[in-house]
């Protein structure tokens, strides 16, 4: 599949730099102290628990940015559904290598195919509505890049990737400066001025903010801790004027009642925060 666009060669090649810095530093002493030099091996990614796979396309990146002679065969791809006893890929070349790499490669498409699936599933439950599923930014820190790009892969669409993308006036900013009225104002007057196509949005409690939200003119209105019936009435009130999203304390048993009240978005944190990992294991090939 394609790659999000802020997954780019520059900051895959940082993430990668960093997480192996990390886990190596002087050495890898348990493999260069039993492993000779010139050995050349063969490894497989097997697949302990069904899942929708992701983190394939990082992982040839990985073993490729430690060592460029390594070479991936790739079985299952991104995005695809894979059962247990599958095998994903084979990765071949200096076993040094692929011993060095191995806990990286496994530790970023463990968490990444945790959370494809659990997109995957959540989104299921969408079909047939116009509702769209939205990530946050309750991401690990440092590890943004791949747990969104997993959202995507999952089926997911990614939220704003960070701070700087889109202005979102959440409560805090509402209570901080007075009212909604007056922030958005001000927002639109720091837009002009920056002369950023910056999208606003604004956090709403209630009907009441909703109705001055619209009166002062942004692009999304977000629906926040609303109980359904509260909400339907609140898109309602919008009328397709602006966005519409849903957030906070949605649950995947909830996200059906949510969306048929017509809301165009659902961003769930839990996304991202409460996947579990899937069980993936690199395992030699003994020939």
């Amino acid at each position: 599949m394609k790659k999000p666009a802020y997954v780019t060669k520059e900051a895959l090649k940082i993430f990668i730099k960093n997480a192996l810095e990390e886990d190596i530093q002087d050495g890898d002493h348990s493999t260069l102290s039993t492993i000779p030099k010139d050995l050349q091996q063969k490894a497989k990614l097997l697949v302990k628990e069904d899942c929708i796979l992701a983190g394939v396309e990082l992982a040839k990146i990985i073993f490729n940015q430690f060592d460029k002679n390594l070479n991936v065969e790739v079985l299952i791809e991104d995005g695809q559904q894979a059962k247990v006893g599958d095998i994903a890929f084979y990765v071949t070349g200096s076993a040094r290598s692929i011993l060095s790499t191995e806990r990286l490669v496994l530790n970023c498409m463990q968490r990444m195919s945790g959370i494809a699936t659990m997109t995957h599933e959540w989104d299921s439950r969408l079909l047939g509505t116009k509702t769209k599923l939205l990530d946050t930014r309750k991401t690990t820190p440092n590890f943004r890049i791949c747990e969104k790009w997993a959202v995507a892969i999952g089926g997911g669409t990614n939220h704003r990737y960070g701070l700087y993308d889109m202005i979102m006036l959440k409560d805090n900013h509402i209570d901080y400066n007075g009212s909604i009225t007056n922030a958005v104002k001000m927002a639109k007057d720091y837009i002009k001025k920056l002369k950023k196509p910056l999208k606003i949005e604004v956090e709403t409690r209630n009907l009441e903010e909703v109705e001055e939200a619209l009166k002062a003119g942004v692009h999304r209105i977000m629906l926040d801790n609303m109980d359904v019936e509260t909400m339907a009435r609140a898109v309602q009130l919008i009328n397709d004027k602006c966005e519409s999203e849903a957030s906070g304390g949605i649950t995947r048993d909830m996200l059906h009642r949510v969306a048929a009240t017509g809301v165009d978005f659902i961003s769930a944190g839990a996304l991202t925060h409460s996947a579990a990992n899937i069980d993936l294991s690199l395992k030699a090939v003994q020939d």
